[in-house]
């Protein structure tokens, strides 16, 4: 036992002289247990018994230029027909060069663990020499030897193999070859080169067939890809950004693309693929397998009008065409709109790399585009995807030769190995750049100026919610205090037979150049946040202006936001043809529509109040809920226009409470006007009132309104009343039934009683009642004094209650008698109206004597 061991280490220790220095001869005579891959070959270059149970097979010998020397590599295949394991340890194998040399091959790190041969297994191990300058194969020859006590230097010769004549180890165009990558059995073969043209530089695009034929999902082995030219300049290749994904299930065939920049000088015929592999520990790079290339093709991108583009993104077909694209002279410039549509009609998600858009013009000037939308973005398998772009072309560029670029980025970290050692001048290895800009596709964009949104008429529209229909339904111009408010009213109808979710939209108005982004609101029912097929939504976008600004066309944009950006939902313009307001003719009905808001309000009344220095529109409605519970009304708001065109805001006053069905709300409008205003043809502009982006709430102060229409009023001047008996102040009635006055001879008092009954109309819900009465009394003389009456504490709601009052005056001790008027007065907006007034005797009653 000691003997035997003894010999064996001399042997070893002969075998590491002869064979230069290398760590692993050591390491491979150690006894360890290993895996065994069972490996298939891509050929075989002969057979060798190494003795009764075990042969070995030369596969895959490739040379790789390195600094430091050229590298050859050979895999053994060796296959146990026995019934037990056999140790790896007892065979040995050399290289031996056309001029002689002999070198010993040791195993690259990734092999040497792999110690024995199951038994009716085979495994699969590399080895390397460095061959220092020799750079060919040919006449290259393979001894092997077996581990035998009794032979000189205990080497047995078992065989050689020697490569023949004609050998190549580049794989032939069409042809596929089974082979290993990192111990996964896969087949593999060239599919294509193309050659691109981009600013001024050229790249060789490269297809590669790959399929797993083994049990486990196949991850990107790390191998550098290079592109060898036929005179041998190297090219190292990144794999295209569209190819990030590299798991390839069992079974499954992919198409992986490699992309490098060549000069545009190289030939590009005879050209192959080289795969190689970095061994850390031995810090080399070892050749894999090559594959000779199709004649190079030079790629036609353009895309024709309305054509569909496929590419192939994570072996994935995508479907890409540019859509709606309109123009639209603005401000000195083309103002470009359109959509690109992105259809994956693969089985697998994909999620987008990174992408570069710009237009090109013919004169070859570049207008980039903002891509975010595409960078990151993931499309479900027969998902539909639209990315919507805009972009401004200066008009003196000629806008009917444009085309839309879309270009890959190619980071070269994808190539496989992110840590290059750099140019190699020797051989003509070129490192990409940081990142590689690749032409994808160049879609001619269509000349078709942008057209008007008439009102009324119905488009479509599709955007990366969805598809659907959309008019103008109205565009309006309101008053609102000192300004004046744009409102334009859409309608969007889901047109998918899905549903539609819409965002949480934003809005922007445009009047010719001038943004209203500051003032723009948008009111649409927060309760709808989906379409179902078929259904509508109306969408309110507002903006403030001056009332005195002009404008000739107007822009609407909706717009959603999702981390800070803009994502476009519809843009459209219209030009400056505001709808007439609607006329709802005297006794008609107001409707408000809303998410539960609905309801209709007509007219009670309307007098105008001829005051001392203006004259009072007071008018009084009625709400009547559509709802079928209780549900909060909008707070209406309003103004009064004239027949000749003047505006007066109204102040409401509308109960706050929500309304009951069957129990109408009565509501009051009332405005000051002057006296030279002719109100016997008065309309009332009247819609909701929003704050913000939502319907005014009680207590909060409107921003504008919306939904207007102009009811034609019935208005009555105020006559007053010549007797108490019967006075009218809505909800309230009063009924005097008589008055008592009288003063004591030589008294300054005059004292009143009045008689009265009160009563209130409970059938509606009523907000504040903001009515003062004043009750003026005129005695004989002429003289006049006031009082104020608070209904609730001077007159209470009921029968048969008596007010009194006392009112003093010097004249009144030369009182004999006569008669005294009460007048009652309605005083609304510091402006007095008279109700009624009644005359009534007075009596003087004579003091009594004092008793002496």
């Amino acid at each position: 036992m000691r003997k035997h061991g003894t010999i064996y280490i001399a042997v070893l220790l002969n075998i590491f002289v002869f064979s230069q220095i290398s760590p692993y001869p050591i390491q491979a005579a150690s006894v360890q247990s290993g895996t065994n891959t069972t490996g298939v070959s891509n050929s075989s270059l002969g057979t060798i018994s190494l003795n009764s149970k075990i042969k070995a097979t030369l596969e895959e010998v490739h040379i790789w230029p390195q600094a430091t020397g050229n590298i050859v590599t050979y895999t053994l295949n060796y296959t146990n027909t026995g019934s037990s394991s056999v140790s790896l340890m007892n065979f040995f194998s050399k290289v031996v060069s056309p001029g002689g040399s002999i070198i010993m091959g040791h195993p690259i790190t990734n092999d040497v663990s792999k110690k024995n041969v199951l038994s009716k297994e085979s495994i699969r191990v590399t080895y390397y020499v460095n061959m220092k300058q020799l750079n060919s194969l040919k006449g290259m020859k393979f001894p092997v030897y077996v581990w035998d006590i009794n032979a000189k230097d205990y080497l047995k010769h078992a065989g050689t193999f020697t490569l023949p004549a004609n050998y190549s180890n580049v794989t032939l165009i069409g042809k596929s070859i089974n082979t290993t990558m990192n111990n996964n059995p896969v087949t593999a073969g060239s599919q294509s080169l193309e050659i691109y043209k981009y600013n001024g530089k050229v790249y060789a695009k490269v297809g590669f067939n790959l399929t797993n034929r083994g049990s486990k999902v196949f991850e990107d082995p790390g191998y550098k890809a290079y592109l060898v030219s036929a005179g041998g300049s190297i090219f190292k290749l990144s794999i295209s950004g569209s190819q990030t994904d590299y798991k390839i299930q069992p079974n499954e065939k992919k198409t992986i693309y490699y992309v490098t920049e060549i000069p545009s000088y190289l030939k590009t015929d005879n050209m192959k693929l080289q795969f190689t592999q970095k061994d850390d520990a031995l810090q080399q790079e070892y050749a894999g397998s090559s594959y000779k290339l199709p004649a190079a093709a030079m790629a036609n991108l353009v895309v024709g009008k309305n054509a569909v583009k496929k590419i192939m993104i994570h072996n994935n077909i995508i479907e890409t065409e540019l859509k709606n694209a309109s123009v639209a002279s603005e401000d000195g410039k083309g103002e470009w709109s359109f959509q690109l549509r992105m259809k994956n009609t693969g089985n697998k998600a994909v999620t987008l790399s990174a992408y570069d858009l710009a237009v090109n013009a013919k004169n070859g000037k570049r207008f980039p585009l903002d891509s975010k939308g595409l960078s990151g973005l993931v499309i479900k398998p027969m998902e539909e995807k639209i990315i919507p772009l805009h972009v401004q072309i200066p008009l003196e560029i000629e806008q009917n030769t444009l085309q839309l670029e879309l270009i890959e980025s190619v980071s070269k970290e994808l190539a496989g190995d992110t840590a290059a050692a750099g140019t190699v001048e020797a051989t003509g290895t070129k490192e990409p750049g940081a990142e590689l800009k690749l032409p994808i596709a160049y879609f001619t964009i269509p000349y078709v100026l942008h057209t008007d949104a008439q009102k009324g008429q119905v488009y479509s529209a599709t955007n990366s919610y969805g598809t659907f229909s959309y008019s103008l339904q109205s565009l309006q111009r309101l008053p609102w205090k000192d300004e004046d408010i744009l409102a334009a009213k859409l309608n969007i109808t889901n047109m998918q037979s899905t549903n539609l979710s819409l965002p949480d939209l934003k809005g922007m108005l445009k009047i010719d150049n001038d943004e209203l982004s500051a003032s723009t609101e948008i009111m649409m029912d927060k309760g709808i946040a989906v379409l179902g097929p078929g259904q509508s939504t109306s969408i309110n976008v507002i903006a403030h202006i001056p009332y005195t600004q002009e404008f000739h066309t107007l822009k609407v944009n909706l717009y959603s936001s999702e981390k800070d950006e803009k994502m476009p939902f519809l843009t459209l313009s219209t030009p400056n043809t505001m709808n007439a307001i609607e006329s709802i003719k005297q006794g008609g009905s107001y409707v408000v529509s809303g998410l539960g808001r609905n309801a209709k309000v007509k007219e009670n009344k309307t007098i105008v109040y001829e005051g001392m220095n203006s004259n009072i529109v007071y008018t009084e409605m009625l709400l009547g809920s559509e709802e079928k519970r209780q549900s909060k009304m909008a707070r209406l708001q309003a103004y009064y226009r004239t027949a000749d065109g003047q505006l007066y805001e109204a102040e409401s006053n509308q109960p706050d409470n929500p309304a009951t069905p069957d129990v109408k709300q009565f509501i009051t409008f009332s405005a000051k006007l002057p006296k030279s205003a002719v109100t016997s043809d008065l309309s009332l502009y009247i819609g909701p009132g929003i704050t913000g982006t939502k319907f005014t709430e009680p207590g909060e102060a409107p921003t504008g309104y919306i939904d207007i229409s102009a009811l034609q009023l019935n208005p009555a001047v105020s006559r007053p009343q010549t007797s108490l008996t019967l006075v009218s102040l809505y909800p309230y009635q009063l009924s005097v039934l008589n008055s008592k006055g009288w003063t004591m001879e030589g008294s300054d008092s005059l004292n009143i009683t009045v008689n009265y009954n009160l009563q209130r109309e409970n059938s509606y819900d009523m907000g504040n009642f903001n009515h003062k009465l004043v009750l003026k009394m005129t005695d004989a003389t002429g003289q006049s004094q006031e009082k104020n009456l608070n209904i609730g504490t001077d007159l209470t709601v009921g029968n048969y209650n008596t007010f009194m009052a006392t009112f003093n005056s010097n004249q009144y001790k030369t009182l004999t008698g006569g008669v005294y008027r009460l007048t009652l007065y309605d005083e609304l907006m510091g402006e007095r109206i008279e109700l009624a007034s009644q005359t009534y005797n007075l009596s003087i009653e004579k003091a009594q004597e004092t008793e002496k």
